[in-house]
C-alpha cells in the first residue's frame, strides 16, 4: 500500500481564492475587511509568523495592520490596545501572536478580546460555544484539518478517531469538533498525550489519526492501523549536514514508514501547515461580512 499525499498547499490556494472572490464583493460594497495583529516584544518566529499573515491578507485583498509593543509594556497598556481595536469598525479580527512575555498571563488578553472579533477562536467565550457547538469562528489548524478531510472525501461519521496531543490550540479544540453532531464530526474520539499507556495500542485502532505533540517522527509506521487517515501536525527542525542550511523539516510522524501503512497523509511540509493562515484569513472575511449585515 502507498498512501494518498493530501496536498495542503493545493487545496489552501483554492480556499485562498475564494476567499479573494469574497473580499472582493465586500469591497464593492464598501466594506473592506481588515485583520490586525499585536505583536509583544522580539520573539523572532512570531515576527516571521506575523509577516507571513500580512502577506497572506494582502494576496486576497485584506487589510492588515501590525501593532508591535515592546517586551516590558505593561499588561493595561496591551490591554488598552485590545479594547481600542475591540472598538475600532474598521478591523474586523484580532490576533495577539503568543508567546506573551511571562508578566501578562495570556487569559487576561483572551478576555479581554471581543468574541466577534477572535478570529482565532481562542477565548474562553470561543472555546466555551466551541465546546457546546455554537461556535463563530473555529480555532485555524483544526478548521484547516476538517477543510482537509471534508475537500478530500474523507468521512468522519463513525470513524475510530485518535487525537495524539492535547494542546489548547490543536489537541483539544479538534477533539471537540470530531465529536460534534454535524459535518467533520460524529466521530468516536479518543485522546492521547504524555501520560497515556501503551500508546501505539491506542493509535493502532484509529481510522483517522491526528498527530500534534511536537516530537520529531514520534509515531512510526508500526503504531498505524493499515488503511488509516494520517494527519500530521507537528513541523519539527532535525539537523542535516547535507543540507545548505543545516536542518530538514520533519512531521510528528514517520512519513516514509506512515506512508507504506495509511490509505492517506499529509506531508510536512505542505500539508497542515498551509491551511492555517488561509483559515484565519477566511474567518476574518467571515467577521467582516457579518459586521456588514449588522
Amino acid at each position: 500500500m502507498s498512501a494518498t499525499v493530501i496536498d495542503g498547499k493545493a487545496m489552501a490556494a483554492e480556499i485562498r481564492r475564494e476567499v479573494a472572490q469574497r473580499v472582493r464583493a465586500l469591497v464593492a460594497r464598501g466594506k473592506t475587511p481588515g485583520l490586525a495583529a499585536v505583536l509583544v516584544g522580539n520573539d523572532e518566529p512570531s515576527r516571521i509568523y506575523v509577516g507571513a499573515k500580512e502577506k497572506a491578507c494582502a494576496e486576497v485583498g485584506i487589510r492588515s495592520e501590525r501593532h508591535e509593543l515592546p517586551a516590558d509594556v505593561p499588561e493595561e497598556e496591551l490591554l488598552g490596545l485590545i479594547r481600542k481595536l475591540n472598538e475600532d469598525p474598521a478591523v474586523h479580527g484580532i490576533l495577539v501572536q503568543l508567546p506573551l512575555p511571562d508578566h501578562i498571563p495570556v487569559l487576561a488578553v483572551h478576555e479581554t478580546i471581543s468574541v466577534d472579533k477572535d478570529v482565532d477562536g481562542l477565548t474562553p467565550n470561543s472555546v466555551g460555544r466551541l465546546v457546546r457547538g455554537e461556535a463563530a469562528y473555529l480555532p485555524a489548524t483544526p478548521y484547516g484539518i476538517l477543510e482537509l478531510l471534508s475537500r478530500t472525501g474523507i468521512e468522519t461519521k463513525g470513524a475510530q478517531a485518535v487525537v495524539v496531543g492535547r494542546s489548547n490550540i490543536v489537541g483539544r479544540p479538534m477533539a471537540n469538533l470530531l465529536i460534534q453532531d454535524g459535518p467533520g464530526g460524529n466521530a468516536t474520539v479518543t485522546v492521547c498525550h504524555s501520560r497515556t499507556r501503551d500508546i501505539k495500542s491506542v493509535t493502532r485502532l484509529a481510522d483517522l489519526l491526528i498527530v500534534a505533540m511536537g516530537k520529531p517522527e514520534f509515531v512510526t509506521g508500526e503504531m498505524i492501523k493499515p488503511g488509516a487517515v494520517v494527519i500530521d501536525v507537528g513541523v519539527n527542525r532535525v539537523d542535516d549536514p547535507t543540507l545548505k542550511q543545516g536542518y530538514r523539516l520533519v512531521g510528528d510522524v514517520n512519513f516514509a514508514e506512515a506512508k507504506k501503512v495509511a490509505s492517506a497523509i499529509t506531508p510536512v511540509p505542505g500539508g497542515v501547515g498551509p491551511m492555517t493562515i488561509t483559515m484565519l484569513l477566511y474567518n476574518t472575511v467571515q467577521a467582516a461580512r457579518q459586521w456588514a449585515q449588522a
